[in-house]
């Protein structure tokens, strides 16, 4: 008898900080593909992300993380790319991950924005064969763009690209990084938790935006 796979979603990222969208992503994607859990999996330092002068550290990036998720059960942080040479491919980790979990099928979340450079990744036939691959929609993004970019890499890569039916927060880390900067409120921007975190640990206070 054949055992259906378990199903786990991933939401990658910075997290510089983490904030309400990840978080309304995160439970959205749980809902409308029946996941098992979401894992939350800070980047290390992502190639196209090396230069990260006043931000926050790796280990505040991951405290971060985990007081956002602290309250769902159904969430959970991965550690997987905290890896020594401070960054990881996508590829690799969910191929590792695969080979890790050969009875588990992996939900890959990313945003719209992020889709239209998806075919410039690093070997990103190797994700789709690793993964399901769950786009976020955008309000500046049309559906009919979306829908033509997803048929495209579709076919371009045998893989699966399926869409996440979720509200749009207009809401960025960079954004939130700048406002603590000047000194506005983030609330309901974060949780309570990192909002106290980060003031405590003086993050962002000196932070240059580019």
């Amino acid at each position: 008898m054949n055992q259906e796979k378990k199903r786990i979603g991933i939401m990658g990222g910075t997290f510089d900080p983490i904030h309400i969208g990840h978080l309304i992503l995160g439970e959205t994607a749980y809902e409308q593909f029946q996941l098992d859990k979401v894992w939350f999996m800070p980047a290390g330092n992502p190639p196209h992300k090396q230069n990260r002068q006043g931000r926050a550290t790796d280990s505040e990036r991951v405290d971060m993380v985990r007081l956002a998720i602290a309250s769902n059960p159904h969430f959970e942080l991965s550690l997987i790319e905290m890896n020594e040479d401070g960054y990881s491919y996508t590829y690799r980790t969910l191929e590792r991950l695969k080979s890790q979990y050969p009875d588990t099928a992996f939900y890959f979340i990313l945003g719209a924005d992020s889709l239209f450079d998806f075919d410039k990744w690093r070997e990103p036939k190797r994700i789709c064969d690793a993964c399901t691959v769950v786009v976020a929609t955008r309000n500046h993004t049309s559906h009919q763009k979306l829908d033509e970019i997803m048929w495209k890499l579709t076919y371009k890569f045998q893989g699966s690209f399926v869409k996440l039916d979720s509200i749009n927060i207009d809401v960025s880390s960079k954004m939130l990084r700048s406002w603590v900067k000047d000194g506005r409120t983030t609330k309901y921007y974060l949780t309570d938790n990192v909002m106290d975190y980060i003031r405590e640990h003086k993050i962002y206070k000196d932070s240059e935006e580019v």
